[in-house]
């Protein structure tokens, strides 16, 4: 019987820090009223330039990059070629094709994004939801992306994501992206 307590006990407790858990995240609804205000199109107009990192789980930098981005639009559609040069020598292309629907909801795909990217922008804010085949170490992986984009000024967007997997995060991405002017 008392087995059967701990065990209850046990379970409720992670119930709770799970729900907590979950409410505890952001949301972009959260963004609404603040400035400046994202415009995809005006902001990934032109070129422009990044510079990021990543950490493990545990915080640790495990590489570095930088990107170099030219984007363009043809009424609703638009285009962003990004050429990333990894800290340790290793080059990697991306080119996105983005759809903005209207009333700030985004959609895009790319070479390595599987499916389509959902994305949404409210006051200074996008948050984008994508799956990805990441390779590391020569091996494939399918993760999920959190993704937010928070506009700081109108040459200046700070970059977060988390990266992933089993409803873990495994890693975090932060870049920061600046118009060349």
């Amino acid at each position: 019987m008392s087995s059967i307590k701990h065990l209850s006990k046990y379970c409720l407790l992670l119930v709770s820090l799970l729900f907590l858990m979950s409410c505890s995240s952001a949301s972009i609804e959260d963004y609404d009223k603040t400035t400046p205000v994202l415009n995809l199109q005006t902001f990934f107009d032109g070129e422009l330039t990044a510079s990021g990192i990543v950490q493990d789980h545990s915080g640790t930098v495990t590489r570095k990059f930088t990107v170099t981005m030219e984007a363009s639009w043809e009424g609703n559609k638009g285009v962003i070629n990004e050429w990333f040069i990894y800290d340790d020598g290793e080059k990697q292309t991306r080119i996105w094709q983005i759809t903005d629907l209207g009333n700030g909801q985004y959609q895009g795909t790319a070479n390595d994004i599987l499916g389509i990217a959902e994305g949404e922008a409210r006051g200074s804010a996008l948050r984008w939801a994508y799956d990805m085949n990441l390779v590391v170490d020569d091996s494939e992986y399918e993760v999920h992306f959190d993704d937010w984009m928070f506009l700081v000024d109108e040459n200046t967007i700070i970059n977060k994501s988390d990266i992933i997997k089993f409803g873990i995060t495994v890693a975090e991405v932060t870049l920061v992206i600046q118009k060349v002017k």
